[in-house]
């Protein structure tokens, strides 16, 4: 027979086994919780971009009574105004032979408004086709011939002229439309065949005569006291870039990188840029901030879809954190809703004292275990009490920067369009190409922001560039 103590010490043997077993698969589902949250990460509860999202969320239930689609009922008719009359290239006058009712002879004309249907129309023929003629002559004293020269504007111009140059480059980078969409435009409705190398060098004119307003915009740039930055993916012929966008108050320019660093910061901004950084938590901006003493207002949208992250996951006190934490940060942007019902200094006491809560909550109370190998179970609220200690206070910098927003919306609506125009046209795939890419993406973004248009812009600086004469400016005149 076996002994009872051998038996009752392998018994405990085992018990101790089956434990240590538990609490190790207890630490894996514990694991696997935290990843398949993490998995499930989008654009409303992280920092992803939406176009990351692989499922997108389900639509919500629609309204019972929906309205109809068009015009409701009590709205304004809205008419668009009739042309002037020194508008309009034809005038076609209808008048009724005979009454339409009784067949009797119309002979009197009213002094009446006449009715009026205005139409607009392609011309059959759009395209307008010159020949220069340049006529030789001989001299006879130096026993050569001489051909006179044609004007510069028209060397340089080429077999395009100054608006259907810009209206390549209109249609390439506003529109969105492919080489090949262009030439079949080309070809099918002006009636003209062209190949896409031609098309390639007359987007290189074009990028020649913005090379004088992108770098004076780029030179603009480190003056500036608020500035907000944002960079998204960029194909070049296949290799990974990234396309930057930098927004001022009056302006946007983009810059195409290899790197995704602190260099293109630096390259852009300098290292002694004194106005106030606007940008997301990426570590490049970190860096920047931490090496060079710059002023970073971080996003707080970004950081209000990290903190709902924390609530997602499996371990309860990591999701009562990230609940105080949400429920803190929203009462700040009451306060910000309720700035028209506040004086400056009650608005101000009110941010400040928020941002005190704020802090507080997130460095105070914060979930802490560790397993019997000394890992910190509660990693995700442990580092966002971390960003808090090092750069809580760059969420708060826009309390005292006049001009500044809070989050980084500015920078991300100005490169949304660049996001539309990568899925359409698939990127660059040269140096030239990205060349282009950034001084149309910074002429349209710009003269979207300035109302003003983008079309006319490009056209007066091609016109300028074709002429010799003085390319205009992107920066408004101080008027």
């Amino acid at each position: 027979m076996v002994d009872k103590d051998v038996m009752l010490a392998r018994l405990m043997e085992e018990n101790q086994q089956l434990r240590e077993t538990v609490v190790f698969l207890n630490n894996q589902i514990d694991t696997l919780r935290e990843e398949i949250a993490r998995l499930k990460k989008n654009s409303r509860n992280s920092s992803k971009p939406p176009s990351s999202d692989i499922v997108k969320p389900p639509k919500p239930p629609g309204k019972e009574n929906k309205p109809k689609q068009g015009a409701q009922p009590g709205h304004p008719k809205h008419r668009r105004p009739l042309f002037e009359k020194d508008q309009i290239d034809e005038f076609h006058d209808y008048v009724l032979p005979s009454c339409p009712d009784c067949a009797g002879a119309v002979l009197l004309r009213l002094d009446l408004e006449p009715r009026v249907i205005q139409q607009v129309e392609i011309c059959e023929a759009p395209l307008v086709r010159h020949e220069r003629r340049a006529y030789a002559v001989w001299c006879p004293s130096c026993d050569r011939i001489h051909y006179s020269p044609f004007p510069p504007e028209v060397v340089k111009a080429g077999l395009f002229q100054e608006r259907i140059t810009a209206w390549v480059a209109y249609m390439k980078y506003v529109c969105h439309a492919s080489f090949s969409t262009i030439r079949k435009f080309v070809r099918d409705i002006l009636g003209e065949t062209i190949s896409r190398g031609y098309l390639r060098k007359v987007l290189a004119k074009v990028t020649s005569s913005l090379d004088g307003p992108y770098e004076q915009l780029l030179n603009q740039l480190p003056l500036e006291t608020v500035v907000n930055a944002d960079e998204t993916g960029h194909k070049d012929n296949g290799d990974k870039f990234w396309t930057w966008v930098f927004r001022a108050q009056l302006y946007v320019l983009f810059r195409i990188d290899k790197a995704r660093s602190t260099q293109v910061l630096l390259d852009v901004l300098g290292e002694d840029f004194n106005g106030v950084l606007g940008c997301d938590y990426f570590s490049s901006y970190r860096s920047y901030m931490k090496h060079f003493n710059v002023t970073i207002q971080f996003c707080i949208a970004h950081l209000i879809r990290d903190i709902r992250f924390l609530t997602t996951l499996p371990d309860e006190e990591t999701r009562a954190y990230g609940g105080r934490l949400l429920d803190a940060v929203r009462e700040l942007f009451k306060i910000i809703h309720d700035r028209d019902s506040l004086s400056a200094d009650a608005f101000r006491g009110a941010l400040e004292q928020a941002k005190r809560t704020i802090i507080q909550v997130a460095t105070s109370d914060v979930p802490s275990r560790l397993d019997k190998n000394g890992k910190q179970l509660n990693r995700p609220a442990q580092n966002m009490a971390n960003r808090f200690r090092k750069h809580g206070q760059a969420y708060f910098t826009f309390i005292t920067t006049p001009g500044m927003e809070p989050t980084n919306n500015v920078a991300e609506r100005a490169i949304r369009f660049v996001v539309i125009d990568r899925h359409v046209t698939q990127g660059t795939r040269s140096l030239a190409g990205r060349q282009s890419a950034e001084r149309l993406w910074t002429v349209v973004a710009t003269c979207q922001l300035q109302g003003r248009s983008a079309f006319n812009f490009i056209l007066e600086a091609v016109r300028a560039y074709f002429r010799g004469q003085r390319i205009p400016s992107l920066l408004p005149s101080p008027t």
